[in-house]
């Protein structure tokens, strides 16, 4: 399950440092341009300074299927699209180790964005850990030997979108029980999500804040309590997705997979990268910031925060070797499985540098433990 690691810079790298400045250059580039070469273009939008951004709205209209039902929607949109251009730059000149630049959520507004793609609810009050209270902490493994690199991928991770519903937390406590169940019992499970979004209304038992609210967000580890309560998970093909929160449909009789137990992961990262080789893919919370504009390379951000955590995903594997420009050479990577589809970043994954706490990734980490129904 290991990757092979080059010590050389290879053509890929060389080409991503290429995009990275040149990608600065056209996203500056079209947000100060003021040629107008179809006057109708002018006459919708009203603004000159939109025309260089609407080729390229135009073209993210047709590679993401984006329709618009008036003239005043279609000149809004256009109008946000033009500010995450912007924010796409910014991005590059923070994370040049990164390609950041057009991707399918470019019309939508922070406050959109936030409320349909990103799910993870913790409070942020007090101490902060993430992970809630009476969470069991996993024991210390030997972190000697090692793998340099590590991929679950190779399992065949199965990928769904959770569309525009803040189901993140669904999507990754799903991805971690699919992956326990598979280190137990060698089968490889499509577990329901939806389940969690109809059924699970769990709350932390002294931050009644902290909730599993469905579409409007939820924790991992709520969902393992939830499901150690209800008696299990079913599949997917019992239970589908349907991207909205509905009456809960719960079946005793179809459960597929039991929750025994879940603990808490050290933050140490080599403590992760142990309990993730051992154990199979981790729930993992993080700031997800520089997601929206992400396409693929290594993210190290200059700065991201690390207590504002407010996505859920699944940690699946490292890297030994991640070109890193400001770094200097090579440096190790998380290699993170998203729910919001392949067309986003690289095939539907996020590759984030490790041993920095980058983005909090440590501070909310979550192994699972299962039993066959």
């Amino acid at each position: 399950m290991s990757e092979k690691s080059s010590h050389t810079p290879s053509n890929g790298n060389t080409a991503i440092i290429v995009t990275t400045f040149s990608l600065i250059l056209s996203l500056a580039a079209a947000q100060t341009t003021t040629t107008i070469d179809n006057p109708m273009i002018y006459e919708v939008t009203g603004n000159r300074k939109l025309v260089g951004a609407e080729r390229r709205f135009v073209r993210f209209m047709r590679e993401y299927g984006k329709e618009y039902s008036t003239r005043e929607e279609y000149a809004h949109r256009l109008g946000v699209f033009a500010k995450n251009l912007v924010k796409a730059a910014e991005h590059q000149a923070l994370d040049p180790t990164a390609v950041h630049g057009v991707t399918p959520f470019m019309d939508l507004t922070q406050e959109e964005f936030e409320s349909m793609y990103l799910g993870l609810r913790p409070s942020n009050d007090g101490p902060f850990n993430g992970l809630g209270s009476g969470l069991e902490d996993a024991p210390r493994l030997d972190v000697s030997g090692l793998p340099q690199s590590f991929d679950w991928r190779e399992m065949a991770l199965i990928f769904l979108n959770q569309g525009t519903c803040g189901s993140c937390w669904a999507f990754s406590a799903t991805g971690a029980i699919e992956g326990a169940n598979f280190v137990t019992t060698g089968k490889l499970l499509n577990l329901s999500e939806q389940q969690l979004v109809d059924c699970d209304h769990q709350c932390d038992p002294t931050k009644k804040r902290e909730c599993d609210s469905g579409c409007h967000g939820g924790l991992m580890t709520n969902a393992y309590k939830y499901l150690i309560e209800a008696g299990g998970l079913e599949e997917e093909t019992s239970y589908p997705y349907t991207g909205k929160q509905g009456t809960c449909q719960f079946d005793p009789n179809k459960v597929a997979v039991k929750v025994a137990n879940f603990t808490s992961i050290p933050l140490d990262e080599d403590q992760i990268a142990a309990h993730l080789v051992r154990n199979g893919p981790l729930a993992v919370g993080l700031n997800a910031v520089f997601m929206q504009t992400y396409i693929g390379g290594v993210s190290c951000p200059l700065i991201c925060g690390k207590r504002w955590i407010n996505h859920g995903v699944l940690l699946v594997g490292y890297g030994a070797k991640g070109y890193s420009i400001l770094r200097f050479g090579y440096r190790p990577y998380w290699i993170i499985k998203n729910s919001w589809g392949k067309q986003w970043g690289e095939n539907g994954y996020y590759r984030l540098c490790r041993g920095h706490g980058m983005c909090g990734m440590n501070t909310m980490v979550s192994a699972v433990v299962t039993q066959a129904s």
